[in-house]
């Protein structure tokens, strides 16, 4: 694996063409170009705003925040992967002309993908700085925030595994793309990204000792585990209202989270070995 990483390095302008020539092309003959990498996560501060404060009537302040500040990153984790497990088989024609590392291709997507979520960050910043100046009260970066990188370098190594993995596999078997679309629509679902992570353990209250342990098993999911980590992080803590009771916030678990990190960086390891051991088999592809 060091040779392969060797040669990749060898490779490295490569992979920076390619993700400029990503980020070009999906912009490309539209009007506002680059802007659009910014209007998306301002079109869903908008909607996010009007649905939960002035439809739904949520009692929990600046709420659309804390929803933002999971369901940015798994946008970024969710496209990566999706963008990664098609870009091998869209690519095949070249891969059977020219030589070059194979990875290039899904870390390309990846990398892409990443420079979204950043600048998406930018504006969520400038959206908390706004409503600071409306509302002022809690400053709208806590210490915390110096936690970021460190979210962004896991959350980063997970998606790498999971679309090296799926970008291999999806060469082969066809069904593999299906199989994410369907995994990553339910995770969205079954990770605290639309609700808090104090329902979860709020909802296993009432399961006695085996409350904690339930609450446990759902955030190894380190996608989950990384969702309640960057809204920990980004946000300042609150109390959340859960029917007719306020709950308090609970501290972020860094035991979990270095599972996570342990779980994410585990997964970079095999997912770029099972990579390897599958690319030069592309060609045979008919």
């Amino acid at each position: 694996m060091l040779s392969e990483l060797k040669e990749l390095w060898r490779f490295r302008e490569l992979l920076t063409s390619m993700v400029e020539r990503e980020l070009k092309i999906r912009y490309k003959n539209s009007f506002l170009g680059f802007f659009w990498s910014l209007v998306n996560p301002l079109v869903t501060v908008l909607v996010m705003t009007v649905v939960f404060k002035y439809i739904m009537a949520n009692p929990t302040p600046n709420f659309s925040a804390y929803i933002l500040a999971a369901y940015l990153p798994f946008m970024f984790f969710q496209l990566a992967v999706l963008d990664a497990a098609q870009s091998v088989i869209t690519a095949l024609p070249l891969v059977r002309k020219i030589y070059f590392p194979r990875e290039v291709l899904p870390l390309a997507m990846i990398a892409s993908n990443f420079v979204h979520l950043v600048l998406a960050l930018v504006v969520f910043f400038a959206y908390l700085l706004v409503i600071w100046i409306r509302h002022p009260g809690q400053p709208p970066f806590q210490a915390t925030i110096l936690w970021l990188p460190v979210l962004l370098v896991i959350n980063l190594a997970l998606a790498t595994g999971l679309g090296l993995l799926t970008s291999a596999l999806n060469t082969f078997y066809e069904d593999v793309k299906y199989i994410v679309s369907v995994v990553l629509y339910l995770m969205f679902f079954l990770c605290p990204i639309m609700y808090f992570s104090e329902n979860v353990w709020h909802s296993t209250r009432d399961k006695g000792p085996w409350g904690d342990v339930f609450y446990t098993l759902y955030h190894l999911n380190p996608v989950a585990m990384l969702s309640t980590a960057y809204r920990k992080v980004l946000v300042a803590p609150q109390p959340v209202k859960i029917g007719e009771v306020w709950v308090d916030p609970l501290p972020l678990d860094w035991g979990l989270l270095g599972i996570t990190a342990l779980t994410s960086f585990g997964l970079l390891i095999f997912g770029y070995w099972v990579f390897n051991r599958l690319k030069w088999r592309f060609v045979e592809r008919p």
